[in-house]
């Protein structure tokens, strides 16, 4: 497909074809250095918004929680319509005591000492499942593998049934995005309660009958003497099992595709010239899956002159501030080995997300699993790219891989 550059005052961030459709490097690059603050005006019956795109402004607002606030939703789909319904109790969208009370018990089970024993288990799945996909030859690695290892994390840490879990897979592809124009927003707001009823039901028999798992924990989880309701406990399982699945997910799919298109990159991995936790980094800030969050101004303030007013909405770019030219020298190159590489993939500040950790698990245990069984690999037709405002990516990505004997042989060792 031809992706083309539209004009500024052609171009609506609020309609996911807008991302499907066109190239945006050079809208972002314009906007960087002429518009830093961008209003994209109301279309449609949505409301309009402002567009913040460099780095600088970006961290400024995530770390400013006097005058701009989560509490009213953190992305566009939300926010455009009036707000989010778990606004105060689900961790992304409460701020204040609240939300730092909430962070506390969710850190506690996401924490790298606790999450040991689930990183061996990325560790054996990921092996396991590569392995056998170099030696089968080829395979669509977005749907038989980067689908696969961060649900199978994120269910296994939540006590999802096995049985379930395609299931939910499919409920999160639809939820903020779509693999085809076909699924409009009525599909993904019904993919969104089916993930919040799934989760009732889950809650009701934990209640009855509590395991070792995070919603048995967060079932007896209090703040200020007060336990979590079933409707807080089945919020924020939503917000994990969406987290926890789609950033990795897209993120191991845009590596795949990225590392088969840039030779060089991939030799540098191969033979252990980068080291794997700095190369995972720049992965992130390549895909940069989370396009924006967003923020509802609290109190009247003022960005780039720009005079702002309780309710506006402000959304922030990862996709321009990860490419931002006064931060990231060279930011249009994949760098596995960019150092120092302060990206913006998990966000910043109070809503630094909890699940960073485990996500930077799985991206690296791919990448050693690539690494240790295949000599290289191709990709071998076109990958569709999902439709959304909020993620970016793609939906399938047929590889055929070349295997390395040697490393297979040490694995059996």
């Amino acid at each position: 497909m031809t992706m083309t550059t539209p004009a500024l005052d052609a171009l609506d961030l609020g309609d996911p074809a807008t991302f499907a459709d066109h190239d945006l490097d050079g809208f972002w690059r314009t906007l960087r250095d002429t518009a830093p603050m961008h209003w994209n005006p109301p279309v449609g019956g949505r409301r309009g918004f402002w567009v913040l795109s460099r780095y600088d402004d970006i961290m400024a607002t995530y770390r400013d929680n006097v005058n701009f606030t989560s509490q009213r939703g953190n992305v566009l789909v939300t926010l455009l319509e009036g707000g989010d319904a778990g606004a105060g109790r689900m961790l992304a969208v409460t701020d204040g005591p609240r939300h730092l009370e909430l962070r506390k018990i969710l850190q506690r089970v996401l924490s790298p000492r606790v999450l040991d024993q689930v990183a061996r288990t990325v560790r054996v799945n990921t092996r396991l499942w590569i392995r056998e996909a170099v030696e089968s030859g080829g395979c669509d690695f977005a749907e038989q593998i980067a689908s696969r290892i961060p649900m199978t994390t994120i269910s296994n840490l939540l006590g999802v049934p096995e049985r379930d879990r395609d299931y939910l897979l499919s409920l999160t592809k639809t939820a903020l995005s779509a693999d085809d124009e076909d699924v409009d927003e009525v599909d993904s707001e019904m993919a969104r309660n089916e993930i919040l009823m799934y989760f009732m039901d889950i809650v009701e028999e934990r209640r009855e009958s509590p395991g070792d798992d995070v919603i048995s924990m967060l079932i007896g989880s209090a703040i200020d003497g007060v336990p979590l309701s079933d409707e807080d406990v089945v919020l924020n399982c939503y917000s994990l099992i969406i987290g926890g699945d789609e950033t990795s997910r897209l993120t191991m799919i845009d590596c795949v595709r990225t590392l088969a298109s840039q030779p060089e990159q991939w030799r540098r991995l191969k033979h252990g010239e980068v080291a794997v936790e700095t190369a995972v980094d720049e992965v992130l800030r390549w895909a940069s899956p989370t396009m924006h969050f967003g923020r509802s101004v609290e109190r009247e303030t003022e960005l780039h002159g720009v005079r702002l007013w309780p309710g506006d909405i402000v959304t922030l770019w990862h996709a321009s501030g990860n490419r931002d030219e006064r931060v990231f020298a060279r930011p249009g190159e994949f760098d596995l080995g960019r150092t120092p590489n302060k990206h913006l993939a998990f966000g910043y500040g109070p809503h630094f997300c909890v699940g960073s950790y485990l996500a930077k698990v799985e991206i690296a245990e791919l990448l050693k699993a690539l690494r240790d069984f295949t000599l290289g690999f191709e990709q071998t037709e076109e990958a569709l790219r999902i439709r959304s405002n909020f993620l970016t990516g793609f939906s399938t990505m047929p590889v055929r891989f070349e295997p390395d004997h040697s490393g297979l042989k040490e694995a059996d060792r």
